[in-house]
């Protein structure tokens, strides 16, 4: 309701709808009328914002969709990227780089919040470092204390697959342990602690 008010008092922006699940902001998307929706990744159960977003953006004439959120760790960045967003935004931004944000989303252009930005980049000059997205879950459910079975039942891995992966994360993280390697990974935003 805040950020309905706040948008909807920008020269030029409308609000059109709100929805309170990710599944209601799908249809609603559907039925056009829309050219940027501002999703969250978290809505309690059901549907989360990064498959609402490959649902809206995989719609015929979808409207540009830009996450608006609290999370800015790559287990929540690349989901909601690699989903289609446009842009990629924390709620603590001044009110005017969110309207801005939406602005240039409708235009078809990208807007990265800062630290979301230069992890990226990080990502991109040091790929042989960088995380997978299979890896960051493993080490995210790692960090909720699964064991590796619990792991593989969950990501529908085998439990060698679930070791394989925490091979890879321990030499790409410079760690040997478990515990090493979700301390260094909450350091570095690559999880969510």
């Amino acid at each position: 309701a805040g950020l309905g008010f706040q948008y909807g008092a920008q020269p030029g922006l409308v609000v059109v709808a709100e929805a309170a699940t990710a599944e209601d902001a799908v249809i609603r998307a559907a039925e056009g009328d829309i050219d940027v929706v501002l999703m969250d990744l978290q809505f309690g159960r059901g549907m989360g914002g990064a498959e609402a977003t490959a649902q809206i953006t995989a719609l015929p004439g979808a409207p540009r969709v830009l996450i608006v959120t609290t999370y800015d760790s790559d287990a929540d960045t690349l989901p909601a990227i690699e989903a289609g967003a446009t842009g990629y935004l924390l709620k603590d931004a001044p009110p005017e780089d969110l309207a801005a944000a939406v602005r240039t989303a409708a235009a078809g252009r990208t807007t990265l919040a800062p630290t979301v930005a230069d992890r990226l980049m990080n990502r991109l000059r040091t790929p042989d470092t960088a995380l997978t997205r299979r890896e960051t879950e493993v080490l995210a459910l790692v960090a909720d204390g699964l064991s590796n079975q619990a792991i593989g039942n969950r990501l529908h891995l085998t439990e060698g697959t679930v070791k394989s992966h925490l091979a890879r994360i321990y030499a790409k993280l410079s760690v040997d342990s478990r515990t090493a390697a979700v301390a260094t990974a909450t350091d570095l935003g690559l999880i969510r602690r």
